[in-house]
Order: structure tokens, then C-alpha cells, then sequence
């Protein structure tokens, strides 16, 4: 069945070369930028260097200004921590057998600095108190996030079984490990603290072997709200760890189409997206290559569309537009608070911001999730253009995915800047939500995400042409942008 749909989508994507269709020029951009020969762009790559190059190319082309720091470009210093999975060795050791297990592909553990190159710690499952065992220099087994527990004291640290359940399941295998930094801004981290591992629920029962318990006994238990029993585990977790570290760089790219308002031009409306992708890792299903066809080429190929579209009519609008497209964002949102922090114009000129991240048009568009909604007059505007297209505007439906905090707006609004974004919304069981979970558990910071998935190019357009009336409406209103009364970001 996914063959067939490989195949298909291949065939559309002829179709469409061959065709007047509107999204023609930005799927050439698309493909472009997710191609393998970029090699996913990962932060500081060659890759990303050649796709920043392509971008910068079509900047020029479409006669935007540079606006970086050497011409198009801001160097963004970062530092990076790298987990050396194939110089590392883990096992559980029971009963004086050692049992390999595979680094990224069941367990993993966050790139930091200072720890030992060797660790062997016992295991005991922490299930509701674990006042009555010893646990000190112990490993705690937990079916959640140490973050929802008490930690005791003077344990080795937590290895979390993930869950499988939510809107984001988590990925395995990992793709790697690795910990980036802004490099002014170092990340802190205490050498004594204890570890933190996640382990595959795909293989948990391995943990549990000879414990007189079950994984799937206590998953259920914790799934109908029965309590947990704490007991500890026949084995040993055995570990040697390689971690190297170094200094990198990589560039956001800025540019500017001058506003022709003798009052307004001096502000900015930035439209955003990040060019960062996750490289090459660890293999699913043979393939390395972690292309982020729509996380996020698609939406720098949106931004260089729009550019050329405005170059091609020779419209200019009355306030400046600002051109961002961010590096690191897979690592941080490392580009994004380097330009908060250093912008190439003044911050008090930055109008507003609309970023294109977490969009996936796989079926048609007539829902837009709207992220940051009611924070700023943006969330009206952005009603008064989709209204007249047949798009419902509407809140965000999954707070508790943390998205306003998850993407290069937010940088830009802790700095003062009204911002919002989009994600393609859906009826609640609807097949629309069945397509979008299903991009998530199977494509979602995978090598999946690439060029051969379907794609709906009507919708794709559609959203192209509301994000050019929505960035005109902002530019061209007589009023700039503010913050609702109430809004956390007035301050």
C-alpha cells in the first residue's frame, strides 16, 4: 500500500511539473531543498550550507536586499555535544550474562559532558513509593518522564520507558544525540546530576525478565489507574559512553523587500521558517537521510515563492518585509533567539511576525489551527483573510503540545514582537485527523518526511495565497500590530 502511494505521488508530481498548476514553482523549491543530495541540512553541515546558497540565490533573484550581517547572512556561533553511539556499549547484565542492547534503536541518552566513561548501576522499577528499597546508586525504571515523580536522593539517575500514546509518539529509533548551544550563551549542566535515559517500549520486557512482572501487566495497571508496585529488577544496566564537543557555526539568512510608505517603511513585518532539517542518522527502513521535505523546505520554499511573486508583479508594500529563514531551529530555536538577541534592525522596528512551521497540506484546506491566535490583533486579521476563502480560523486545539513555545515565533514574541502561525487543522474524527496523526507517527523527524509522501498541491497553493494576502493585509494596514489586553506578552 505504501508503495502505491510512493508511486502516486511520484506521478503527481510529474503531473504537476507539466502543469500551470500555482504550486508548480514552489514544489521546484521544495524539491530542491529536500533533496538527498542536501543531505537533510543539518545545523553547521555542508548540506545546509549548499541549501542556505540555493536560498540566497533566489533572494537575489527576486530582488530582496541583503540584511544579514555579511550580506544575506548572520553567522550564528554555536557549540555542540555529540553522543558517540558507535563507540559506546550498553548491556544489561543478569546473572552473570551480558545482554547487548542497541544505542538509538532502544535505548538513548541526552549529549552532555561529565559523565564516566564507564557506568554499572542496578535497576529497580519505581512504580508509586519506593520508600521500603534501596535505590541509592541505583538506576529507577519508570513508565513516565522523571519530571511527573519525586526524585529520591543519591539515585544513578532514570531510565523513562516512553509512552506510546499522545499526538507526538515518541521516535524510535533515534535519529542521534546530540545537544547544541548558542555559544555566548553556553548550555549549564551539573556533572553530578543523575542520567537520564529512554528506552523503546517496543522492547521494555527485555527490563523485566525474571522480575516475576510483566511490562504489559504494569502498563495496564498505570492505563486503568490501579496503583504501581515498586520492586527491584534482576539485572544491571553496563554502560561505556563516548561524548565529544566542539565549535561550529551556521547562518541565518535575512532579506528585505523596502517598503514604500515614507512613514511605515522603517517597520518590519518579518515572515519566518527555519532551513535546519536532522541530517543523516541513524537508518529507518535502510534510509539515512532525514530529508524535512515539510519540516520545513516546503515553508522556505513558501517564503522564496512569495518573494519572486512580489518581484514578477512589482507590488511593494507600504511597511518593509523581513525575510528570515532560521538555522538550528531542530536544536533549540538556536537561530531565532540569536537573531532576538542580536537583530539586524532595530527591535523596536519589527512589526510583527508570520512563520511558516508545523504545516502539512495532505488534504484540503479549510481549517487553519492557528497558533498564538489571541495573543495580538494578528489573530484578527488573519480571520478577515481566510473568511472570504472558505478557511475557518481556529484556536489551537492541543495546548498541551506546547507548539506556541515549539517553533521561531516564540524567540520573537519574548522579545516583544506579535507573531503567529498555522498548522492545517481538521473536524474531530474526521479522516482529515486520521491523515494528520498518521504523518506523525510515520513521517514526523523521520527519513519518511521526504519527497515521495502525498501531498495536496491544490491545498498546498491555497495556503500559499492566504499567507500572501495575510503578509499584505499586516503591511499595508494603517495600524501596526499589537497585543490583546491580557496577553502574558504585552509586558
Amino acid at each position: 500500500m505504501r508503495s502505491r502511494i510512493a508511486v502516486l505521488s511520484f506521478c503527481c508530481s510529474l503531473l504537476l511539473a507539466q502543469s500551470d498548476n500555482p504550486a508548480k514553482r514552489w514544489w521546484a523549491h521544495t524539491q530542491a531543498l529536500a533533496g538527498d543530495d542536501m543531505e537533510g541540512r543539518d545545523t553547521g553541515s555542508e548540506g545546509y550550507r549548499k541549501a542556505a546558497r540555493y536560498v540566497v540565490g533566489q533572494f537575489e533573484r527576486a530582488g530582496l536586499k541583503p540584511a544579514g550581517e555579511s550580506g544575506y547572512y548572520q553567522n550564528v556561533p554555536l557549540h555542540v555535544v555529540r553522543f558517540r553511539a558507535d563507540q559506546s556499549e550498553v548491556a544489561l547484565v543478569r546473572k552473570g550474562s551480558v545482554e547487548p542492547l542497541k544505542w538509538l534503536r532502544q535505548i538513548t541518552i541526552p549529549a552532555r559532558l561529565g559523565l564516566p566513561e564507564s557506568i554499572e548501576a542496578g535497576l529497580v522499577f519505581a512504580g508509586d513509593d519506593v520508600s521500603a528499597l534501596d535505590v541509592k546508586g541505583k538506576v529507577l525504571v519508570r513508565l513516565r518522564a522523571p519530571g511527573q515523580h519525586p526524585q529520591p536522593a543519591g539515585i544513578a539517575g532514570t531510565l523513562s520507558i516512553d509512552s506510546t500514546a499522545g499526538p507526538e509518539p515518541p521516535r524510535w529509533p533515534a535519529a542521534y544525540s546530540v545537544a547544541m548551544s548558542l555559544a555566548e550563551t553556553p548550555a549549564r549542566g551539573n556533572a553530578n546530576a543523575p542520567l537520564t535515559l529512554r528506552f523503546n517500549p517496543a522492547d521494555a520486557e527485555l527490563l523485566f525478565a525474571g522480575s516475576g512482572h510483566t511490562y504489559k501487566e504494569l502498563l495496564e495497571l498505570a492505563e486503568a489507574g490501579k496503583p504501581l508496585p515498586s520492586f527491584e529488577l534482576p539485572a544491571a544496566l553496563r554502560m561505556k559512553l563516548r561524548f565529544e564537543s566542539g565549535d561550529l557555526s551556521s547562518d541565518n539568512i535575512l532579506a528585505v523587500l523596502p517598503g514604500s510608505d515614507p512613514a511605515l517603511s522603517n517597520e518590519y513585518v518579518v515572515l519566518s521558517a527555519h532551513l535546519d532539517g536532522y541530517g543523516i542518522g541513524e537508518p529507518w527502513n535502510g534510509d539515512r537521510i532525514y530529508n524535512g521535505a515539510f519540516d520545513d523546505a516546503a515553508y522556505v520554499a513558501a517564503l522564496m515563492d512569495f518573494a519572486e511573486k512580489l518581484h514578477e508583479s512589482g507590488a511593494r508594500m507600504r511597511r518593509s518585509l523581513l525575510f528570515a529563514v532560521f538555522t538550528g531551529e531542530e536544536k533549540g530555536l538556536l537561530g531565532s533567539r540569536y537573531f532576538a538577541a542580536h537583530p539586524t534592525v532595530p527591535k523596536e522596528r519589527l512589526a510583527a511576525d508570520v512563520n511558516l512551521d508545523q504545516l502539512r497540506p495532505h488534504f484540503p484546506l479549510k481549517i487553519l489551527t492557528t497558533i498564538a491566535l489571541n495573543e495580538s490583533t494578528l489573530g484578527d486579521t488573519a480571520r478577515r483573510v481566510a473568511g472570504p476563502m472558505g478557511i475557518r480560523i481556529v484556536p489551537d486545539m492541543e495546548p498541551e503540545r506546547n507548539l506556541i513555545r515549539r517553533a521561531d515565533n516564540y524567540p520573537l514574541m519574548q522579545i516583544g514582537v506579535p507573531a503567529i502561525c498555522f498548522v492545517f487543522g481538521f473536524e474531530k474524527g474526521s479522516p482529515e485527523e486520521a491523515i494528520y496523526r498518521r504523518w506523525y507517527i510515520e513521517r514526523y523527524h523521520t527519513p519518511a518526511d521526504d519527497l515521495k509522501q502525498p501531498v495536496d498541491f491544490a491545498a498546498a497553493a491555497k495556503f500559499n495565497d492566504f499567507f500572501a494576502r495575510l503578509a499584505t493585509a499586516i503591511a499595508n494596514a494603517d495600524e501596526r500590530p499589537h497585543w490583546n489586553a491580557g496577553s502574558s506578552f504585552a509586558k
